[in-house]
């Protein structure tokens, strides 16, 4: 009786505490539009179940709500979705910042790299791994980025002339190829060989990552990881993906103990353009100690994470609308001749300097950011109580900043669902454009490291295959359903035309 009457107790006082903390949250809620809530629930039963729903659920409620939206999740738990200039940089620009829950689901196979530590940590690392994207290291990556066209080029070959068939699949195995061989030296041959079990085992360690940022039992580490399927296997990728690591490593270790290419790592500040990233962190100190195995193995699993993805729709979505816009595609290939005067175009291996002489592709690889950016959603946890729209939101909340509704505002880009790269010229959109208008690497003290890096592959991948292949679309092109994960991707694949160039 004693114990029946102690439970009830605890029950009331549960009961109490929830609807005192709800209607906190009630009235924090009404300072931001959203849609109506059901109890308990929240508004989780108005998402669909497959992810490319659940986006475009996301983009319906701000195209109705406007560019700061609330919704509730289950129990007291809101999600804040910020869109508006002036809360954008607050969140971004907080002199103390750290990601949010759902960045904590990669630790499993990240450990505590850069993308997921803070504090720290995160400072040390940040800046000890910055100068490895110094333009002297990556002009080093270009023959790479070339060497895999050149097999991408070759794979195309079968599709000249002939039915639509889905370059986003081509593009994937091509970026996986340029990252493992940048980031390690080692050659996956992804392209040769798309069963490869690395490979496999990355695509599939991706889908299960965001499979539970949408499980109920994902919230609950504990209960998730003993719990659900997806976490067994997931395990068991994140045994193979670090041994595969672990063996390059110690391989590239062993190397450089024995003397091995003496001539391009005998000190870690020559021959910069000819190493690898690997190289790079095994020649690195902290503190006056080199990295272990394992923070090693940390960054360079992040630099996979983190550039395989991303490179693929960056690439994918910008051949999409040079396809779908012929005469851009006709001024880029105009841009290309004029500066490869004398060249064979079609083999033609472009340097870094030549790269960067392309304006005309820079404007188009801005505005395809700007209209599909690859990481579409970036999200922060304060560290301090902050105000938006008048309303005081506490330390320890998640703010959700969907930078693909960032980019469609129609007072800074007027009919912005159209693809115009003029946009971004001298006499564009730049008075209307400010820093926080624009952030398709994020912006503040976390933005992308590895931006330069990305945008040196995506131009000179664009180029090499409109220097071989006249895109075309197909009558699905312009139609191309999106889904979001961790990266902005499309849902079934983009399909395109080619014909060869003369």
């Amino acid at each position: 009786m004693f114990n029946l009457a102690v439970f009830f107790a605890l029950l009331v006082v549960g009961l109490v505490r929830f609807f005192i903390n709800r209607s906190k949250l009630q009235q924090l809620a009404k300072h931001f539009a959203g849609p109506k809530p059901a109890f308990l629930v929240g508004n989780l039963l108005q998402f669909p179940k497959d992810i490319g729903g659940i986006f475009r659920r996301m983009v319906h409620y701000h195209e109705e709500f406007g560019p700061d939206v609330v919704t509730w999740g289950i129990g007291n738990t809101l999600k804040f979705n910020i869109s508006s200039t002036q809360n954008v940089e607050k969140v971004l620009m907080a002199k103390t910042v750290q990601k949010s829950l759902s960045y904590s689901f990669i630790e499993p196979w990240l450990g505590k790299g850069l993308l997921t530590s803070s504090g720290r940590k995160w400072f040390q690392r940040r800046k000890t791994i910055t100068p490895t994207f110094h333009f002297k290291i990556l002009e080093g990556f270009v023959e790479v980025f070339n060497r895999n066209a050149d097999t991408l080029i070759e794979k195309l070959k079968v599709h000249e002339g002939g039915a639509e068939f889905d370059i986003y699949s081509y593009v994937s195995l091509y970026a996986l190829d340029s990252i493992c061989e940048t980031a390690m030296g080692v050659q996956v041959r992804a392209q040769d060989d798309p069963e490869n079990e690395y490979v496999r085992d990355v695509n599939r360690m991706t889908e299960l990552i965001l499979l539970r940022i949408f499980s109920f039992l994902g919230m609950f580490p504990t209960l998730y990881w003993y719990l659900h399927p997806n976490a067994w296997e997931q395990r068991r990728l994140v045994q193979r993906l670090h041994k595969f690591t672990d063996a390059v490593i110690w391989k590239r270790r062993e190397q450089l103990m024995n003397g091995h290419q003496e001539s391009e790592v005998e000190n870690c500040t020559e021959s910069k353009k000819k190493q690898t990233f690997l190289d790079l962190l095994l020649c690195m100190t902290i503190d006056g100690q080199p990295l272990s195995n394992e923070d090693i193995r940390e960054e360079v699993d992040t630099f996979m994470f983190g550039g395989h993805d991303t490179t693929s729709s960056a690439i994918s979505f910008t051949i999409m609308q040079l396809a779908l816009h012929q005469d851009i595609q006709d001024k880029l290939y105009v841009e290309f001749m004029s500066i490869l005067k004398g060249s064979n175009s079609k083999t033609a291996h472009l340097t870094y300097n030549e790269i960067q002489e392309f304006k005309y592709l820079d404007l188009i690889v801005k505005e395809s950011l700007r209209l599909l950016p690859p990481i579409s959603y970036v999200g922060r946890k304060l560290t301090e109580d902050s105000e938006f729209n008048g309303a005081t939101i506490p330390a320890g909340q998640d703010i959700f900043i969907p930078i693909y509704m960032v980019h469609r505002n129609p007072k800074v880009y007027p009919d912005p669902e159209r693809f115009i790269p003029e946009r971004f010229a001298d006499n564009g959109d730049q008075n209307r454009r400010g820093p926080y208008d624009y952030i398709p690497f994020s912006i503040g003290s976390r933005n992308c490291i590895g931006q330069k890096y990305g945008m040196l592959q995506l131009k000179m991948t664009v180029v090499r295959l409109i220097a071989n292949y006249r895109v075309l679309p197909s009558k699905a092109t312009g139609s191309v359903k999106l889904r979001t994960d961790l990266v902005l991707r499309p849902e079934c694949g983009i399909p395109i035309k080619i014909v060869a160039r003369d």
